[in-house]
């Protein structure tokens, strides 16, 4: 459906220019997924070095490809491109459109206000974005696009702004991951949509495993897994120069490290003052409660087009060893132009494994109960 980019350099200078550079080579890696649109939010003129929070947020989005926003950006002459960053957190997004028609308004992110107080980007769907859309609008938020993201900051705003003031619950958006900035802070989210983080850093990493805090008491559980006891270090970093890279494909960082943190679904990512944290609101009987430093074993090279003209011949030479690595017990969900190559090859793979074929559009199957099991393949 989408692509999503993030980046954040803390105590590592960067150029605005060097900044850009990263957040659009970033979603031209994730160019392969489609999309129709793409957008940028990165701190504004009045970034201060030492305050995170004494800088607007600056929105740049254009209809069409990477390379048009790309160009785009370089028309901002309020934007120094030599203006030196030491800490700074800038996100990027591809889209596909699903609500409202592709366009410089429905394209990510999407902001909470005329002052950008807080801006998302978003990967899914927000099933029961409606109710929430007029709920808001009852409350005097005004929405400018068509989209159902738009009511993630919209409702981040509102529970920020009466936080003190009234009784409000948390809330799950509907298979979705995100990344947010806003009032100093910087997090993502993940529910049923892939999003990893990279970590790069000149200084050793103080732990490879990361333990989830969760919201409120809990008791401590006898380590199982066979891992140091990191109960007193909840963060890979302790606030020295670090970057960090989040992405909905591991395509977008593999080349800039090989550290990466898969999260899973309802964690929340946040990083304070350089620091790496995973947070969940509930424990579940039998959730791991750590989340491991991987290393990726990919390569570049992989990921580029090669000798192949376009990336659809090289997934069609790649369809053998694709198929090898994936019929592995696995039911996957597809949407767009997945479910028209499903239904085109629905016939040919019946008749050659005399077995029925079920297509599932991803959108549709998410609001059902419908029974999975271990020998579907």
């Amino acid at each position: 459906m989408c692509g999503i980019f993030a980046y954040l350099n803390y105590q590592v200078p960067r150029t605005r220019k060097q900044i850009f550079e990263t957040l659009v080579k970033g979603l031209q890696r994730l160019e392969y997924r489609g999309y129709d649109s793409a957008g940028i939010a990165v701190d504004g003129p009045s970034k201060s070095n030492t305050d995170i929070n004494s800088k607007s947020i600056c929105l740049i989005k254009k209809s069409g490809k990477v390379k048009a926003l790309d160009e785009e950006l370089y028309k901002k002459d309020s934007l120094d491109l030599e203006e030196e960053l030491l800490t700074h957190f800038g996100i990027a997004h591809t889209r596909w459109a699903t609500h409202g028609e592709p366009s410089i308004v429905n394209s990510h992110p999407h902001r909470s206000d005329k002052d950008n107080a807080f801006v998302v980007i978003h990967n899914g769907i927000i099933t029961n974005y409606k109710e929430l859309r007029e709920y808001l609008i009852t409350r005097g938020y005004e929405f400018e696009s068509e989209t159902d993201t738009e009511v993630i900051p919209k409702l981040i705003k509102y529970l920020y702004d009466n936080r003190e003031s009234e009784s409000v619950h948390l809330f799950h958006p509907g298979g979705a991951s995100y990344s947010a900035a806003g009032c100093g802070h910087r997090l993502t989210f993940l529910r049923g949509s892939p999003l990893l983080i990279g970590v790069r850093s000149e200084h050793e990493l103080l732990t490879d495993n990361i333990p989830v805090q969760y919201n409120g008491a809990h008791i401590k559980e006898k380590n199982t897994h066979n891992r140091p006891d990191s109960s007193e270090i909840n963060s890979v970093n302790d606030g020295r120069n670090v970057e960090y890279y989040f992405a909905s494909d591991a395509s977008a960082i593999i080349e800039h490290t090989n550290k990466v943190l898969y999260m899973e679904d309802d964690d929340i990512a946040v990083v304070t003052k350089g620091q790496l944290s995973i947070h969940r609101l509930n424990r579940q009987a039998g959730e791991d409660p750590v989340r491991a430093i991987q290393t990726l074993q990919m390569e570049l090279q992989q990921i580029m087009k090669g000798n192949f003209d376009s990336y659809m011949q090289k997934e069609i030479f790649e369809q053998p060893e694709t198929v090898v690595n994936t019929m592995r017990g696995r039911i996957c969900f597809d949407s767009n132009t997945g479910v028209v190559s499903h239904f085109q090859t629905r016939q040919v793979l019946e008749e050659l494994t005399e077995l029925p074929v079920m297509v599932e559009l991803a959108s549709d199957f998410l609001d059902r109960n419908t029974p999975v099991f271990r020998d579907d393949v």
